[in-house]
């Protein structure tokens, strides 16, 4: 990793430093952040932080929320705890693996749980290291969400982004689990089929589970110019660090 570019989230709210030509998140780390329904005091851990972004937006969003990382690549490590200082977003970053992670975080519990998953189990692997174990599947899905419920409290929530076609691994690892569980579809325009789900789920809850209308990113039937053409709810969230928590609001 010894090229790295600093990017802006929310509209430059955040400066955040990623590799200039490994993975980089983007706007599913700011959605799965604007999808966490944390409040001020409560515990978040993010597992597979990567440089932070997540966190780092959550962070800004919710004060005093108290943030731990868990990465397995050390270079991406540093990065979020260098991130974390420069923006002054107070975040624990501890190195390791899902299966085999630090005694410390072994012996800890949360009031939530944020996850982003690598999307591909299968394809070309890409060139950077850090960029394919990022972007492929190497720990099962399964092992993401087991390792999510036995790191929350009784009761507590977890909140994932990942591809649509893979919810059905996500609610069977959840069966008999987690309950209240809500799924967001996130469609590129209106009409279109969604390519990703944000899906939230309570641990030892028995509520049955919700589906949404989908949440659309881009305004009109296509893209007709260049440049950005986010609806403006993706603006709001993207640019200006709104809350998607609304969406999931169960009405009275």
């Amino acid at each position: 990793m010894s090229e790295l570019r600093e990017d802006g989230f929310l509209g430059g709210r955040l400066r955040i430093t990623q590799p200039a030509h490994g993975y980089r998140s983007g706007a599913d780390a700011v959605m799965l952040a604007a999808a966490c329904p944390a409040e001020p005091g409560e515990a978040v851990l993010e597992l597979g932080c990567g440089a932070g972004v997540a966190s780092l937006c959550l962070g800004w969003r919710v004060p005093s929320v108290r943030l731990t990382g868990l990465e397995r690549q050390g270079d991406y490590a540093k990065l979020a705890r260098r991130n974390a200082a420069h923006n002054d977003v107070p975040l624990h970053v501890l190195t390791g693996e899902l299966a085999t992670m630090p005694a410390e975080l072994r012996q800890q519990s949360f009031d939530h749980v944020i996850a982003n998953p690598p999307y591909f189990m299968t394809g070309t692997r890409a060139a950077d290291a850090g960029r394919n174990l990022s972007r492929q599947e190497d720990t099962p899905l399964a092992e993401w969400i087991d390792t999510a419920l036995r790191r929350l409290n009784p009761g507590g929530m977890m909140t994932i982004i990942q591809r649509a076609d893979r919810l059905d691994a996500i609610v069977m690892a959840l069966s008999g689990r987690a309950g209240a569980v809500t799924i967001l579809p996130i469609a590129a325009r209106k009409d279109r089929e969604a390519g990703r789900i944000i899906l939230t789920a309570r641990k030892g809850a028995r509520t049955p589970l919700r589906l949404l209308a989908p949440f659309v990113m881009h305004g009109g039937d296509r893209h007709m110019r260049d440049g950005e053409d986010f609806s403006d709810a993706a603006s709001a969230v993207l640019r200006e660090g709104a809350s998607m928590v609304q969406y999931f609001a169960k009405d009275s």
